[in-house]
């Protein structure tokens, strides 16, 4: 397929003198991607910087696939394996002569003089990383229980390492029985000697060495820049139980439970660092237990003595300064209070420790993660310098320290977050993306180390997400606003105003609709900073309001580009086109507004991120003369929980309610994200009944909707179940279940989505509107 570019962007004639035409019916909206269009995602550049590589489906596909535009002929291909191995994705895992990547669970050469690529490597085995070791000229191939190296001068493949499980055969594993045999028989002593004679003679120019690692899992494997030492990580995980759901509609029409995740519990994942000295043949672990506060217990356990053990600790892979050894690690506390950034000595195991974060709620923000699962942002600057990202002053900035001196320095200061980070080639500047003008933005801005000045590129309201060409001279850019979705655009890095745009995918009826542009509002907590919110005003209201509750918690939905919430968006339009009026809150919790505003619900879900959406009803009726009696509230996951929790908690707040696919129950949610914010049910059990709505269910007297997906291995169906049981048995009235036999969290049918957001439609026309 080919698509040809014009100075008109490729926007069809029609829809450029099209007049508006109104909100389509809800069955239209609840199509989604199919009816709005697919935009591009997944962008890069090829290895040659004359191609872009993007995932699109203007063919309304089932699935998006490889496109490229090409510079030289400005035209749009679907990309072929041919095409694409001509001049594939650009690799930083290359040689003086090759650039190496990963297809199919192959591992290709590209050749930077012929331009042509060949396969090194396939085989049944997951491949899960690459990398090439300019010191050894070897490439290192990373399967799950093994590392091979294939070496780039001899074009020669072995295996180096494998990892096997058990423990290493020796003559302690002889039983007494074995030993007696040995003893008593000739037969068995001259087997052994024809054993030991075939060991002796045989050639054995390489042998794989084997590692022994028991019942553990094996990750973060790593060849040292050396090639003298392979790093890895050894996992044992606990005995939790996980749980079952059940699949009821199947092919065979048999229901079938499947596994899915475990609950949340203070019984914690082993992990410990293992080095193999390949000169010395030697193993060892290493030893974490002189990290700062190891043993100390935090606050709301009221406790100054310290643990009597060392907390459990997760590390992530070492970042290698170029050919040394030298190197860095992020480590996170399993309880996610503490990280620590340290240095490891290969040759001794002894480590040094650069930084040290801690935070009484829990670790995180932008660049930092809340997954102790997931690394936070650090490399290299030079060989003594690396750079990472904390929350230290409040919010997500950039830092540097020194390793010999351990000196640190903040390079970026403000109540605004860095939200993405790249250093320059030249390693000068850093490419930063942030919301220095606007929480709800998205910039992207250059960032002079030596001066620590900003170079605005792109900071008009939107989201910009750049992808630099290889020599930095070009930028891939995909740019959305509040009522536009995501487009591709090619510009210069000396001119990036003038920009051109690559693609256009939305539909023509959708380009028809003059959709909302919703105003972007700060409602006053009288605590922290403002909270923002999006207003959706009608131009004939009828005096009612709804409230939405966007999910995760830490989320933003009130900002100035494309929603991921894109059916709700469009659902809005479709109530202000009826009159309603709508408010949509970062509440306390929400993403983008620093570390206060993200931990304010530590210990309690439902307490400050509750209270923001009544001070948002108390402006709808201050303000817009909203009905005190006609205020509706919606909203998935965490919304749907604040749904529940508005509905039980503050009864005749809100008229009606629609809770989707909601945590009822919090000792029943998963382990990650509820003991970041709830510690653990064992040992804060308060924390976990104060925030679960099925505590408060005898409050319910006000209207309830509850939509949730039977196979939803997130928040399980099992939570509403539980919750509908509680009403049953207080026999509470004005509730309604719908159950979506084949959703799981996120719902993928349009005809789901339809019947849910019918349901929800009915709910507030029926309680909320005057006859």
């Amino acid at each position: 397929m080919k698509v040809l570019l014009t100075l008109l962007f490729l926007i069809p004639v029609g829809v450029l003198f099209a007049q508006p035409s109104k909100t389509p019916d809800l069955q239209t909206l609840m199509m989604g991607e199919a009816f709005i269009g697919y935009s591009p995602e997944d962008v890069s550049w090829s290895e040659t910087g004359k191609r872009i590589y993007f995932y699109w489906n203007p063919e309304k596909a089932p699935e998006r696939s490889m496109y490229h535009y090409n510079l030289s002929t400005k035209e749009i291909h679907k990309t072929t394996p041919e095409e694409f191995l001509k001049d594939p994705e650009y690799s930083k895992i290359r040689s003086s002569s090759k650039t190496f990547f990963l297809l199919n669970n192959g591992v290709y050469a590209y050749d930077l003089k012929t331009g042509s690529s060949h396969l090194i490597y396939q085989g049944k085995k997951y491949i899960s990383n690459i990398d090439y070791n300019k010191v050894t000229q070897s490439l290192y191939i990373v399967l799950n229980d093994e590392i091979l190296a294939y070496s780039t001068d001899k074009q020669s493949l072995i295996s180096l390492v494998s990892f096997e499980k058990g423990n290493k055969p020796s003559d302690q594993d002889s039983t007494v029985l074995m030993k007696e045999e040995y003893e008593l028989f000739q037969y068995h002593q001259k087997r052994a000697e024809v054993r030991e004679w075939k060991e002796q003679n045989n050639w054995k120019l390489f042998q794989t060495k084997q590692l022994y690692v028991g019942n553990s899992n094996v990750s973060n494997k790593q060849i040292s820049p050396s090639g003298r030492f392979v790093t890895f990580r050894l996992d044992d995980h606990n005995s939790s139980e996980s749980t079952e759901v059940m699949q009821f509609i199947s092919s065979d029409g048999i229901a079938k439970p499947f596994k899915a995740r475990a609950k949340v519990g203070e019984q914690e994942p082993t992990h410990k660092i293992g080095i193999y000295d390949m000169l010395r043949d030697s193993i060892y672990y290493i030893d974490f237990s002189s990290l700062p506060d190891i043993r100390k217990k935090p606050l709301y356990l009221a406790d100054d003595s310290p643990y009597e053990k060392d907390r459990k600790v997760i590390s992530h892979k070492l970042h290698f300064y170029q050919n040394s050894d030298q190197n860095i690690v992020d480590i996170k506390s399993y309880d996610n209070k503490d990280r620590w950034i340290v240095g490891i000595d290969l040759l001794t195991g002894k480590i040094e420790i650069y930084d040290h974060q801690h935070d009484e709620a829990w670790i995180g923000g932008p660049g930092i993660s809340s997954w102790n699962m997931a690394e936070g942002n650090l490399d290299w600057f030079d060989v003594n310098t690396f750079y990472y990202q904390s929350e230290k002053s409040g919010y997500s900035h950039l830092y540097s320290c020194n390793t010999e001196t351990k000196a640190k320095s903040q390079l970026t200061s403000g109540q605004w977050e860095v939200r993405n980070v790249s250093l320059s080639k030249d390693k000068k500047y850093f490419y930063l993306t942030t919301n220095r003008n606007h929480p709800g933005n998205r910039e992207f801005e250059k960032f002079e180390i030596s001066t620590k000045k900003f170079s605005s590129i792109y900071s008009q309201p939107g989201a910009y997400e750049v992808v630099l060409s290889p020599d930095e001279t070009q930028m891939a850019v995909r740019y959305s606003t509040k009522t536009k979705p995501w487009e591709l655009y090619l510009a210069k890095a000396s001119s990036p105003s003038n920009w051109m745009q690559l693609t256009h995918s939305t539909s023509t009826v959708f380009d028809a609709v003059q959709w909302h542009d919703p105003s972007i509002i700060l409602l006053q907590n009288g605590i922290l900073n403002p909270t923002y919110a999006r207003l959706y005003k009608p131009e004939n209201p009828n005096g009612a309001a709804v409230i939405f509750v966007h999910g995760a918690g830490y989320l933003q939905n009130a900002h100035n580009f494309w929603s991921q919430y894109y059916r709700e968006y469009m659902f809005h339009n479709l109530l202000i086109s009826k009159g309603f009026t709508v408010l949509d809150i970062d509440y306390r919790a929400s993403d983008g507004y620093g570390r206060d505003h993200r931990t304010a619900i530590y210990r309690h879900m439902g307490g400050s991120d509750l209270e923001d959406q009544l001070i948002g009803r108390r402006y709808l009726i201050d303000s817009l003369q909203i009905d005190p009696d006609r205020v509706g509230i919606y909203g998935g996951s965490y919304g749907g929980f604040i749904t529940l929790m508005a509905l039980l908690k503050e009864p005749g707040k809100f008229k009606c309610g629609a809770a989707l696919r909601s945590v009822t129950d919090w000792f029943h949610y998963n382990h990650e994200y509820t003991s970041n914010i709830l510690n653990y049910p064992e040992t804060d059990p308060e924390a976990y009944r104060i925030s679960s709505p099925i505590y408060y269910a005898e409050n319910l007297t006000d209207h309830l909707l509850m939509l949730h997906g039977m196979i939803d291995d997130n928040v399980q169906f099992q939570d509403v179940v539980r919750l509908s049981q509680r009403f049953i048995e207080l026999g509470k009235k004005n509730w309604d279940l719908a159950v979506y036999p084949v959703e799981a969290h996120g719902f993928k049918e349009s005809s789901s989505w339809y019947d849910e957001y019918r349901r929800i439609l009915e709910l507030f026309e029926k309680h909320l509107l005057i006859d």
